[in-house]
């Protein structure tokens, strides 16, 4: 009963750090067309930008600190941070103001409480680990699902700034249900004496491992980023445009709960691999319907297979080291991920700005997720010297 607590726990922060995150592209979109119009969709991007990388740059010394006994401490500081800059973003106009405020800071904060809630899962779960983390990254898909929808029913009622608060109490209110619930199990380790586990990178399955992630968010959030502005390009009715970002977090809700029972049958790994290839084939498709209907399609789509490498992607890294050490090991993954999750969103508007469609943004996603999949194969090799059977 402890252990799922913890989980309820984890499930709320999920919720309010990441599903946060992923509903960036309904304030792309309102900033582009509404409150930051003679602002590039490029340099609007880098807020989102930002929150992508930032959920995970702070990986180093939030790992090292989760390892080091610290957790409650960092969760009830991040939380309180993470309060007052969501309701500070009420109050920005300008465009430096979000880009710090929404971007930076707010980031930064969801990254120090995000890391620890899925590293403190390997505390308590082994054999059920992917099951435990397919419903921790379940909640921030019903993020992504409610953010935008409030979003889109508040703002034109109440204004920009009441949407934005009546968000930061929602928030508020799930960190008091994982301030109750969240513990961790195992003692702190007393072994760990630098910042980095050099050694880790020795390992050519966890360095292959660790690139894969970083070359897959270098594309997967591309379409979800510049989802509601590519449908109002072919003119999807401007009512239905924000809840995109719903439709897509919904669908990928199933895929990140699916994946976690595949996971417990075939391993990690092997989903991950399957289920991210699709999704490459869905971002290469996203810029090609012309239709409505044809565009919600390939977004549940998208969203089904894009879910499974959020819900993984700690999985096998908790495999190819042991308990005592995985805080320093998760958090050295995410931030060579949020590199990738910090060029990736840019690197597509700068693309899109250069040409008159989203056509050579989504070749650009999809081949960086496919390189993705590649990487994924050579790891698992690595690991079971096999590639068409072995479970990992």
């Amino acid at each position: 009963m402890r252990a799922w607590l913890v989980v309820l726990g984890g499930f709320c922060l999920s919720m309010s750090t990441f599903g946060y995150v992923v509903s960036w592209g309904t304030f792309q979109a309102y900033y582009e067309l509404t409150l930051l119009k003679g602002v590039s969709p490029s340099a609007i991007a880098w807020i989102g930008s930002a929150q992508y990388s930032l959920i995970f740059l702070p990986g180093l010394v939030a790992g090292r600190l989760f390892d080091l006994g610290f957790f409650r401490i960092s969760l009830i500081s991040s939380c309180a941070a993470m309060t007052i800059f969501n309701f500070l973003t009420a109050e920005c106009v300008h465009y430096w103001q979000f880009l710090l405020c929404q971007g930076v800071a707010l980031g930064l904060a969801a990254g120090c409480i995000y890391i620890p809630c899925i590293s403190v899962m390997s505390h308590w779960f082994r054999v059920r680990r992917p099951v435990a983390f397919s419903i921790v990254a379940f909640g921030s898909s019903v993020g992504g699902i409610i953010y935008p929808i409030i979003f889109k029913n508040l703002v034109a009622s109440v204004g920009f700034k009441w949407t934005v608060r009546t968000i930061a109490f929602i928030n508020l209110a799930t960190f008091i249900v994982a301030g109750l619930t969240m513990r961790t199990r195992l003692p702190p380790s007393k072994s760990l004496s630098s910042l980095l586990n050099i050694r880790a990178f020795a390992s050519p399955a966890y360095c292959t491992y660790v690139f894969s992630t970083f070359l897959s968010f270098l594309g997967v959030y591309t379409p979800l980023t510049f989802l509601a502005v590519s449908a109002a390009q072919i003119g999807v009715d401007s009512n239905f445009i924000l809840y995109l970002v719903s439709i897509a977090n919904g669908a990928s809700a199933v895929g990140r709960l699916m994946s976690g029972v595949f996971a417990l049958k075939f391993g990690a790994l092997n989903v991950m691999i399957v289920m991210n290839f699709v999704a490459a084939l869905m971002t290469y498709v996203w810029p090609v319907p012309s239709s409505t209907g044809g565009f919600v399609v390939v977004t549940v789509f998208y969203g089904i297979f894009s879910g499974a490498f959020i819900s993984l992607f700690p999985v096998p890294v908790a495999q190819l080291g042991s308990t005592d050490d995985i805080g320093r090991r998760t958090g050295m993954q995410m931030t060579v991920m949020a590199l990738g999750a910090l060029a990736g969103p840019p690197i597509s508007g700068a693309i899109r700005q250069a040409h008159s469609d989203y056509t050579l943004v989504g070749v650009y996603a999809g081949t960086m997720v496919l390189a993705s999949v590649v990487c994924m194969i050579v790891t698992k090799y690595l690991v079971v010297h096999t590639i068409l059977g072995g479970k990992f």
